[in-house]
Formats: C-alpha cells, structure tokens, sequence
C-alpha cells in the first residue's frame, strides 16, 4: 500500500505547484475568453445573424422586381399558299427587362411586418444565450475554487488527523491509552485518505471542464479574498423582482413577439381572398436578321409597355378557409405559450429570490457552526489531554469542523451563483453584474487598494 500511497501523493503535489505556478484569471478574463471560444455562444451568434437576415429577405415583397429576360429562337415553317408551297427559316433574337412594383399585396405587407418581429426575437435570443453563458462560465468558475478548498480541507483534515493518530500511538506505548485510539485513528486517516483521491480528481474534472469552457488550458480561478466580503445582496421584495421579469425577461418579449407574428399569419391567410394589384414596366427588343413568317425583310423591333395588373382569387378549392382556420389555431397556442412563458419566469424568479435569501442565511449560519465548531475541537483537544475526553471525540470534532468549513465554502459560492441567477431569473443579467462578484476576489480587492 505504500508505493500507490506515495505515487497518490506526489500527482497531489504536482497539481497544486502546477495550479500555483500558473497565472490565475479573474472571472471577467475568463468570460471573456468564452466569448470567444464557447460553441454553443457562437451557435447562438450565428443563429442570431441568420435570423437578421431572414427578417431583412421580407422586405423584398414590397420592393420592385426586376428579371432580364433573353432568348434565340429558329423557325422552320412550310408555307402553303395558291401560287405554291415553299419553305420559310428564320431566326428570332429577343432581349427585354420587366420590371414589378407591387401596389396592393397584404400578404406582403403582413409578411414584412413579421420580419421585424423576428428581428426583435432574434435580439431576445442572443439575450437569452448571453445570459446563459455568464451563468455557465460562473458556475464552472466557482465549481474548480470550491473543488480547490475541498481538496485544501481534506488535506488539512488528514494532516491533523495524523497528529492525533501520533498521539494516539505515543500514548499507547506510554501506556496511557489502549489500543481502541489508535484503530480509531488509523481508521478517520485512512478515510481522509480517500476523500484526499476523490477530492483531487474531482478537481481535475472541474478544472478540464472550465478549460473547456473558455478555450484554456491550465486555467487557474482567483479566490475569493481574505477575510471574505461577499458583494451586498440584490435589494427589493420578491413583488418587485417579478414586476421586473414580467416587464423585461427576454423570454417573455420572445413569447409576445411570437404571439404577434401568429396574428400576422391570420393576416396573411385571410389576404387569400383579396386581390393583388401591381404595376408593371417593361421594355424589350426583338430582332429577325431573315425576316418574319410573311416578309422576308429583316425587322427590329424596340417596345416599352407600362400598366398595372389586377389580379383577384375567385376559388382555391377550400384552401384559404382551411388557412386561417389553421393560423387561428396556431395563434391560440401561441397565445398559451405566452401564459406557460409568463408561470415560468414568475416562479423561476421567486424561486431564485427565496434561494438568494436562503443561501445568504445559510452563510451567517455556517460562519457561526465555524467558530462553534472551532471552539468545541479545543475544548475536546483539552479534555482529552487531560484525560476527560477520548480519541475519537477529537476525531469526530476534527471531522465536524472540516465539513463545516467546507460547507461553508460552498454555500459562499451559491450565494455568488445566487445573485446572478436572480437576474438571469429575472430577464436582465448582463456582464456588468460580473464586476462585483469580481471585486471579490483576491487579486482584484488587491489592486483596488
């Protein structure tokens, strides 16, 4: 057991000198360089662009239309009259432009309005993606510091463990204990042991997963700083805070604008009974090098021609009914995805505000459980020095004080994560809801002195 015990060891110390000698990265650079790098983002970058696009293509139904048109055409005819019959060849060569301005088209009209809904949704979208990859670089953040303090308690854990189970064994041989302390002993060590493995590939793993993330490798989270001063928590009732997702959460603008561009295709079905009016400007030139059918004279012949074209649907078989029906439909579940929008903003935002409030209590309690924890490991460390206590009481205080620092340790991070969900909850987290969680953090409370 001792070879893999001390190959354990060394991958240990070689992480943390590792993580030690890199440069370490505050939380705004790290977002940043997933801004540049995250897949998802720039998929949400790319679908934002191509969704700018189609909204602009809409404009075109109420632009004009202009196609060239060109061609060359051979006639062989026979030609039978009184006098005979003979044959007549000729060539055709004809070139013209045409040119369309619609007039009265409401489909078109109704389509153009849509466009400029999606343009607003396509906007709501990227809202919506950037929000989620400030929430994600965070958490993947905060996740390798608290996979770093875990590691950093387990190896205070055993190291004080270790003491005790030297104290035990000395005692023993003095004769001043039995052999139950050292077993004891023995025993928490060889779990803190493990917990030490557990702890530091759960490091690596939250490590990779961040380098992942923002296109790194060998990312190195700054700490929060010491003492620790956590940035003052969102302020306003729970009422306001709903009032603010109802008004503004990018995903509600995309459940409204959505419902909108369900009415217009109403519209757009219903305008299958309207008529269609355009004008229509063209100009052409046909020229027969060998003549025409009935002359043999070569003939050029240049045309304008200007109008306007009505055109008016009578009857398509049912289909434009069974259009709108379906478009009426299909506005009615839009309309229902707005109300399910609008439940699930609501309760995200409570929740995230009941959980705001529950994590910073929990912290005030953890920092209190510290110091009372911290206190009973002395008094138990005094009582078994004098003989009023037994090993494993200072074990289990050990133990109890460690996990609270831990849990400690974690909840500092939820309440971080917790600010910034309730205003991803509520529809307006941006990147400068990073700076004070920022200013946290070791290196930058630093600088700011």
């Amino acid at each position: 057991m001792r070879a893999p015990r001390s190959r354990i060891a060394f991958g240990l110390a070689a992480l943390l000198l590792m993580a030690a000698g890199a440069r370490a990265q505050s939380l705004i650079e790290l977002y940043e360089s997933a801004r540049a790098h995250d897949a998802t983002w720039q998929a949400a970058q790319a679908q934002h662009e191509a969704t700018l696009a189609r909204a602009e293509q809409t404009r075109a139904g109420l632009l004009p239309q202009v196609g060239l048109q060109a061609g060359i055409s051979r006639t062989e005819a026979d030609i039978r009259t009184d006098a005979g019959t003979g044959p007549r060849n000729f060539n055709t060569q004809q070139i013209g432009v045409q040119a369309t301005q619609p007039i009265y088209r409401p489909a078109n009209l109704a389509t153009y309005e849509q466009g400029k809904r999606q343009h607003e949704i396509a906007r709501a979208q990227l809202a919506l993606a950037e929000q989620d990859l400030i929430v994600r670089v965070s958490q993947a953040y905060f996740d390798v510091l608290a996979a770093q303090d875990t590691l950093r308690l387990v190896q205070a854990q055993k190291a004080a463990v270790g003491e005790q189970l030297a104290a035990a064994k000395r005692n023993f041989e003095l004769g001043n204990a039995t052999v139950t302390d050292t077993r004891e002993a023995q025993a928490r060590h060889d779990i803190v042991v493990a917990q030490e493995i557990a702890a530091a590939n759960e490091l690596q793993v939250r490590r990779l997963a961040l380098d992942q993330l923002v296109g790194r490798s060998g990312t190195a989270p700054l700490p929060l700083a010491e003492p620790v001063v956590l940035p003052a928590p969102a302020q306003g009732d729970i009422a306001g805070w709903v009032a603010q997702a109802e008004a503004s959460h990018p995903a509600l603008a995309q459940a409204r604008l959505a419902l909108d561009v369900a009415g217009l295709e109403i519209d757009k079905a219903r305008a299958g009974h309207k008529p269609a009016i355009d004008a229509t400007l063209g100009y052409s030139v046909v020229n027969n090098p060998q003549g025409v059918i009935d002359s043999a004279m070569r003939t050029r012949i240049h045309a304008a021609q200007v109008g306007v074209q009505l055109t008016m649907p009578l009857f398509a078989g049912f289909a434009i009914e069974n259009r709108v029906k379906e478009t009426v439909a299909l506005e009615d579940q839009a309309r229902a995805r707005l109300a399910d929008a609008r439940r699930s903003v609501t309760q995200a935002t409570q929740a995230a505000f009941l959980g705001l409030q529950a994590g910073a209590g929990q912290v005030r309690a953890l920092e209190a459980a510290e110091a009372s924890s911290q206190s009973a490991l002395d008094a138990n460390r005094m009582g078994y020095q004098v003989g009023v206590r037994i090993n494993i009481d200072v074990l289990n205080a050990q133990s109890q004080l460690y996990q609270t620092k831990r849990d400690l340790a974690v909840a500092r991070y939820n309440l971080l994560m917790g600010q910034l969900r309730l205003r991803q909850a509520a529809g307006t987290l941006t990147a400068e809801d990073l700076r004070p969680v920022n200013a946290a953090l070791a290196a930058v409370a630093q600088s700011s002195r």
